[in-house]
């Protein structure tokens, strides 16, 4: 406690001298709550998840000192490499997992990582912190459902120091106590004096006592105080002197200090010269951690996809099959052949998902391994990426891709983000039924591909015959990457076709091509694939149309030597002109082959609005192959 006192005032005077930038939290009053709640945690072994102000926990976690010091200081030795923020950090390695400042999205990250940990056979236990504030986030409200639901012992403290940021816990909520929301999950909930750290202490080994005896997540409320504003920059004008002056007078320093006197049978004078020599080695460690260098761009690695070791798998081959079957089937060789994998997302059990994509899995694998999740995107995107930091593999499938929407801080930020952040690969796949053409109107026909594919770190697929899908999913789920599959609904009723693939994941990284032609170069996605294929052949043209397949990282080159040869691109997408891919590949198309074209590249897209519900309306939204087929003919007849 008294390390990290004197740390956070060394930050304070490093921030003033502009040696340290960026959010420096101020842990003072916070410290007996932090030290307390990670005592009992065994580091590498139980799951821990830490937030702004529990600096003294990541010490006794394992941290150093002068790690922490490098981090805020974003030198060549920070833990992050200079890449991440002051409090933004972790260990994934050791299972003390890097937060965002997103509140309450870690919770689900510690749920998934300490019911994967059990499952695959170790005790291990969860801590999961987050601040008053940040209880008033969904996310809590789905981690708490989530573990609680599925029995996993993970301690939920909630840090209460009366304010989230400048707000007061008036503005926050309106029951007495924090604790007592425990009572609507299910589970056990106290409220502690977090300003005592053997009182903190106490109630998590209890509640890990308990758990151990019947695993399920309890929430303890720790009642701290924040002696200083949020952070650094911030001098709390919203809180007056007269509750300034009575928060010093809690401050836990002091109790702390008092206690090991009365019960340590210590004295000042030792006390004293305890602290004189912590301090003598925090100032050597700032003086060492101010030697070391900036880091530098050219060694520090910034890469957000993880290396992909491509491995033989066992070939497949079937006939005349259609894209329900070749999921399916893909779904049942991955649980087959990988006993830590597992299969989660809404109704996928019994009911075999909402488009019978999983149908018969859960007979063949059990509830263990194909789960019904409750209604909480976000917290199961949360849940998956936990469980894959303690050797699960999780495949997530969102019951329509509009539902994705609800994750795009756990998918697009967290997620997606992980490996660049820890160094750990984040290996899930995610898979969306996306797309119209079935009359479902605006919440369930979106596709998102333009939105998924603006995040880094994500790879994405977008697969059209049953070939393509079976190899997409399993290519996504063998890559150490967060991947996304597109299955378009309409495609899973669509053409009929063979399947032989060869077990040789590497081959699947590219676009393909339906067509060879001297023209024009078509790219189609998704179902808008069908559609050109028919325009082409029914107006017997000359074409080359290729689907794009990968949609993030892009690999296009093949497609650009296309439109080298033709001098002419068209783009072909379902979704609306603003929310796609297609001007990204016309833009790229342009800077790569500009003194090849002929004419100006074209894009036929859905409009600018959602997709409406009435058969009538839909089927004139969407692109169909009288529109494209004009196209091609007006671009062709251009220049002849």
């Amino acid at each position: 406690m008294y390390v990290t006192r004197q740390m956070d005032i060394r930050f304070k005077e490093l921030f003033r001298k502009g040696h340290v930038k960026g959010t420096v939290i101020i842990a003072a009053g916070n410290e007996a709550s932090a030290v307390g709640m990670a005592m009992p945690f065994r580091p590498g072994k139980d799951i821990v998840s830490l937030l702004h102000r529990n600096l003294g926990a990541h010490l006794v976690q394992g941290c150093s000192p002068f790690s922490s010091i490098c981090q805020y200081m974003a030198n060549a030795q920070s833990p992050t490499h200079g890449k991440e923020g002051n409090v933004h950090y972790g260990d994934a390695a050791s299972l003390r997992f890097p937060m965002v400042s997103h509140l309450g999205s870690m919770l689900a990250v510690a749920v998934g990582g300490t019911w994967s940990a059990r499952r695959n056979g170790c005790d291990a236990f969860g801590l999961a912190v987050i601040g008053d504030g940040g209880t008033s986030t969904g996310q809590f409200h789905e981690a708490l459902n989530m573990a609680s639901v599925n029995k996993v012992p993970v301690v939920f403290i909630v840090e209460n120091n009366g304010y989230a940021f400048s707000t007061p816990v008036e503005n926050q909520y309106n029951c007495k106590s924090l604790s007592d929301r425990a009572a609507g999950y299910g589970i056990s909930g106290r409220t502690v004096n977090g300003l005592d750290a053997y009182e903190v202490y106490s109630a998590v080994t209890e509640a890990l006592e308990l758990m151990a005896a019947d695993p399920q997540p309890v929430l303890i409320e720790s009642m701290t105080v924040r002696l200083e504003g949020h952070a650094v920059y911030d001098n709390a004008e919203y809180i007056s002197d007269e509750l300034k002056a009575q928060n010093l007078q809690k401050d836990p320093l002091k109790f702390a200090r008092a206690a090991y006197l009365e019960y340590c049978g210590g004295d000042e004078q030792e006390l004293y010269a305890i602290e004189t020599e912590l301090c003598g080695q925090l100032d050597s460690l700032v003086s060492d951690a101010a030697r070391v260098g900036r880091p530098a761009a050219a060694s520090v690695s910034m890469d957000v996809f993880a290396p992909v070791n491509y491995r033989q798998i066992k070939p497949y081959s079937a006939k005349n099959v259609r894209n329900t079957n070749a999921i399916n089937t893909a779904l049942q060789h991955i649980l087959a052949e990988n006993g830590n994998a597992f299969v989660c997302g809404q109704d996928v059990g019994r009911y075999g998902s909402a488009f019978k994509t999983c149908k018969g899995l859960i007979d063949g694998f059990g509830p263990k391994k194909v789960i019904d999740t409750p209604i909480c995107e976000a917290g199961t995107t949360g849940f998956c990426l936990g469980a894959s930091q303690t050797g699960s593999l999780p495949i997530m499938e969102f019951q329509f891709a509009d539902f994705s929407t609800e994750a795009v801080t756990q998918l697009g930020i967290n997620t997606g983000t992980w490996f660049f952040r820890s160094g750990k690969p984040a290996q899930i796949l995610f898979r969306l039924p996306c797309g119209g053409g079935i009359t479902l109107g605006a919440f369930h026909s979106a596709e998102f591909d333009g939105l998924w594919s603006r995040f880094p770190g994500l790879k994405l697929f977008y697969p059209v015959t049953p070939q393509e899908t079976y190899e997409a999913l399993m290519a996504g789920f063998y890559d150490p990457n967060p991947c996304i599959v597109f299955e378009h609904k309409l495609l899973y009723w669509g053409k009929p076709g063979d399947i032989e693939f060869d077990g040789d994941l590497q081959k699947v990284y590219r676009p393909r091509q339906y067509s060879e032609g001297k023209d024009i170069t078509i790219v189609a996605i998704g179902a808008m694939a069908e559609q050109t294929l028919e325009a082409v052949n029914t107006e017997n043209i000359s074409a080359s149309v290729w689907n794009p397949f990968i949609l993030n990282p892009l690999k296009l080159e093949p497609i650009f030597d296309s439109v080298r040869s033709t001098g002419r691109l068209l783009v072909v997408q379902e979704a609306c002109e603003t929310a796609g891919l297609g001007s990204q590949f016309i833009s790229l198309a342009a800077q790569e082959c500009f003194s090849r074209l002929k004419c100006a590249p074209a894009l036929i897209s859905a409009p600018d609005t959602p997709v409406p519900f009435a058969k009538e309306l839909e089927s004139v939204y969407l692109p169909n192959s009288g529109i494209i087929g004009a196209r091609i003919k007006k671009m062709i007849g251009d220049v002849k």
